[in-house]
């Protein structure tokens, strides 16, 4: 079987959907420039899977996290494992620190992780090696790849809804003094437990994440919880280093070009993979988008020469007034969005907008990650999943319901 492209093209989630219903065995790598990670199946099941040069790091910094093994224990293991040429996991089994079930566990859990970081990438190149087996895998797991794919997709529609509530990056937190909750009794999960326990009014939320044994969802999930139970708290901002302070307008004006570039390339590469590059259909309706600030996005490829420069996109932007700047910027982008995602479900069916859908509402999870402080304030989330909701409801009532 030869499988391979971009990311671009083709979601994570379609990847392993078509290499489960075929039982494939193999790996499947996945790559950027500075990322590579492998993910190996039997049958259509996942069984391992790896970041290139990081598993090793994961794993004992992992157990260090949990509390399971002290640093002294960690050197010397990783000093064994580097004279032996065996795997830390291996290693930690054979110095007695770990039965190999515990490993295992732990394995699993790195494994589920590393998997669950690709449903967020927009972009990589993927090609999957059939019939080959995973190199340096001491344990082997066996996970329902139908499941991670509804889990992973799950997650990503859970992340929006909680980038919402997460304090900025440089905002620190600490337990409310006097928490406002509706009962006595307050409930909480273990994860949400052991989360409160690490909030000490100086770490910030990247802090949190580093130091945290569940990994960066499930402990973004317990601090969206514990905000919204209003058990903990913004204390204030972490000082300035004094490095100069980033252009504001310019880094959302970068952030939107960017989001919304991704986006209209993702939707045009879906039809065109479904009609043929030679059908003009959606770039006739397309053409109605090619004046003004909207001609900055026409849908090729955003690593292409084709593509117009953010330079020029800046200069043109800024021929706005600042006060409606953005404002009129957003405005005419998700109606751009919402249109051309409604022409979608006209011209090839609800399959084919549905999948559209889910591969554009990924396309935010990165940036909001790396700008959430922006994206909150400036209202672009808000606004970029509004224009989806609007492509939805124009569906349902199409489909009469």
């Amino acid at each position: 079987m030869s499988l391979s492209g971009n990311l671009k093209t083709v979601s994570f989630s379609d990847i392993l959907q078509l290499l489960s219903t075929g039982k494939k065995t193999g790996v499947l790598e996945v790559n950027t420039s500075a990322r590579q990670k492998e993910v190996a199946f039997k049958n259509g099941n996942i069984i391992y899977a790896s970041s290139l040069n990081t598993t090793e790091d994961l794993l004992g910094n992992m157990l260090l996290r949990k509390g399971k093994l002290s640093k002294d224990q960690l050197e010397r293991a990783i000093t064994l494992h580097k004279q032996t040429g065996r795997q830390l996991g291996t290693t930690l089994v054979d110095m007695n620190l770990f039965e190999k079930d515990e490993i295992a566990e732990c394995l699993k859990f790195q494994i589920e992780e590393i998997v669950y970081n690709l449903f967020s990438w927009q972009e990589g190149n993927f090609v999957f090696h059939e019939g080959t087996s995973p190199k340096n895998a001491p344990f082997l797991v066996e996970l329902t790849t139908m499941s991670i794919v509804m889990e992973g997709t799950r997650r990503i529609d859970e992340w929006l809804e909680i980038q919402k509530v997460l304090p900025p990056d440089e905002m620190m937190l600490s337990v409310a003094a006097s928490p406002k909750t509706n009962s006595d009794e307050v409930r909480l999960t273990m994860e949400e437990f052991r989360v409160l326990s690490m909030i000490n009014g100086k770490r910030t939320l990247p802090e949190m994440i580093q130091a945290s044994p569940f990994g960066e969802f499930v402990t973004c999930r317990a601090v969206y919880k514990l905000i919204l139970g209003n058990l903990i708290e913004v204390t204030g901002e972490r000082e300035e280093s004094s490095e100069e302070k980033e252009d504001e307008e310019e880094a959302v004006l970068s952030l939107i070009f960017y989001l919304f570039s991704n986006a209209f390339y993702r939707i045009r590469t879906t039809v065109e993979d479904l009609l043929g590059e030679n059908n003009t259909r959606f770039s006739n309706f397309a053409s109605q988008y090619r004046s003004g600030i909207l001609s900055y996005f026409p849908g090729v490829d955003p690593g292409s020469e084709l593509m117009p420069s953010q330079e020029k996109f800046l200069s043109a932007v800024r021929s706005i007034p600042t006060h409606i700047r953005v404002h009129v910027l957003l405005s005419g982008l998700t109606s751009m969005l919402t249109e051309q995602l409604e022409y979608v479900f006209m011209i090839l069916g609800e399959g084919p907008f549905r999948s559209t859908l889910n591969g554009v509402k990924r396309e935010i999870s990165e940036p909001l990650a790396k700008k959430r402080d922006l994206v909150k304030k400036y209202g672009i989330e808000n606004d970029y999943y509004r224009s989806l909701k609007r492509a939805e409801k124009v569906v349902n009532m199409v489909r009469g319901e």
